[in-house]
């Protein structure tokens, strides 16, 4: 028995305000649904993150659907949960994916977190999980995976289903801490890290099938080395065995670092090689190790790629400019977040600093109910029974 393991489709994501990053998304969830089909799975699991957005665009509702038919139609379940993307954290609220309930999909849901399904069942397999739940409520989640694992304890065949960050994977940005997780399961799969992993854990495979297009430019190393994709799992044995089906990306992220002294050369080579892709690429480059007048290389850059390019993503840095940093100190290069993270570390108080993030991360995103849900379950916890008023 063999089934599909993806997550963080993010469909609906229109990278730079691109509609061509869009459709190169919904081009690579199309080839995963071939791919489904073609090696005829038992069932597949989607770990979260399905839509870029909780309310996604009809072009994104759309793509899905028809997609999910071409499975449903191959007599193939599909079973999810949602991510921190797909999901709008107040009460009673629904994820997008409860609207294909009547074309196939089970959504593992906090009032669903068994799957109950005869197929499932009949072959002795134990499938259950939680959609995503933030840090400052990690307290909540432990326990309802405590309850998965002793619900679980019978069957031969025992899977979990979560999106969360593990410590030991994103240590800076984590939901859970992988001691906290039950280590009676045969597979573990989960969704959020857009990196590849599978690990031994517990009684089988810990695994994240990571993002299945590059969704930040910090995903091309990990492209590079690992690919983009799926997992398809077999279930036969004892120990799960995982085998990564990779996809041709559409189109091509180039990350190029250039000296300064070497430029026209280097120029004329990455031009060459960009003629001879079928789309156009994203290209991040930089100019480094010399004076030079930003405007100037801007212009230059722009008029040797422009027609190339779907998008030019420029960085100067002029050992002028080096030298300030080196005198001054710099963090430029860290990320809001990241900046809270190192700043928090002084409070030296987890709650507080795990308060700060979820708030960040939903603020950022205009998720106002779901901020002020969190605020509320933070000082209903900490001061009582008073909620914190608007």
């Amino acid at each position: 028995m063999k089934f599909a393991h993806l997550a963080d489709t993010h469909l609906g994501y229109r990278q730079y305000g691109l509609i061509e990053r869009e459709e190169d998304f919904y081009n690579v969830f199309n080839d995963i649904v071939d791919k489904i089909i073609e090696e005829r799975v038992d069932f597949v699991i989607h770990s979260g993150d399905l839509f870029e957005m909780a309310k996604p665009s009809p072009n994104a509702l759309l793509v899905f659907q028809e997609g999910l038919m071409r499975i449903h139609d191959s007599g193939i379940p599909f079973y999810a949960i949602a991510g921190n993307h797909d999901t709008i954290m107040r009460k009673n609220a629904l994820p997008p994916q409860v609207l294909y309930k009547k074309l196939g999909l089970t959504l593992i849901s906090p009032d669903n977190s068994v799957v109950k399904s005869s197929f499932l069942r009949e072959n002795d397999i134990f499938m259950g999980g939680f959609p995503f739940i933030p840090k400052s409520q990690n307290e909540f989640l432990k326990s309802k995976f405590n309850e998965l694992s002793k619900k679980a304890e019978d069957y031969s065949m025992k899977i979990l289903v979560s999106h969360q960050g593990i410590d030991k994977y994103i240590p800076f940005q984590y939901e859970l801490e992988i001691a906290d997780i039950p280590t009676n399961f045969n597979y573990y799969g989960f969704g959020h890290l857009h990196n590849r992993v599978v690990d031994d854990f517990g009684d089988g495979k810990l695994v994240y099938p990571g993002s299945t297009e590059i969704w930040r430019i910090n995903e091309l190393g990990d492209y590079k080395k690992n690919g983009k994709g799926f997992y398809l799992v077999d279930i036969g044995g004892d120990i799960p065995e995982i085998e990564p089906i990779n996809l041709d990306l559409p189109r091509e992220f180039i990350s190029k670092n250039i000296a300064y002294e070497k430029l026209d050369s280097e120029l004329l080579t990455l031009q060459r090689y960009i003629s001879s892709l079928k789309d156009k690429p994203i290209l991040n480059i930089t100019i480094e190790k010399g004076n030079f007048n930003i405007s100037d290389m801007y212009k230059q850059l722009n008029e040797a790629f422009s027609k190339s390019c779907l998008l030019i993503r420029p960085t100067f840095k002029t050992d002028t400019m080096i030298n300030e940093e080196n005198i001054n100190g710099d963090n430029s290069s860290l990320e809001p977040r990241d900046l809270l993270i190192e700043h928090l570390k002084s409070f030296d108080n987890e709650d507080i600093s795990n308060l700060a993030i979820d708030l960040l991360d939903n603020l950022s995103k205009d998720k106002l109910e779901e901020s002020e849900k969190i605020a509320n379950n933070f000082y209903e916890e900490y001061f009582g029974e008073n909620k914190v008023s608007n």
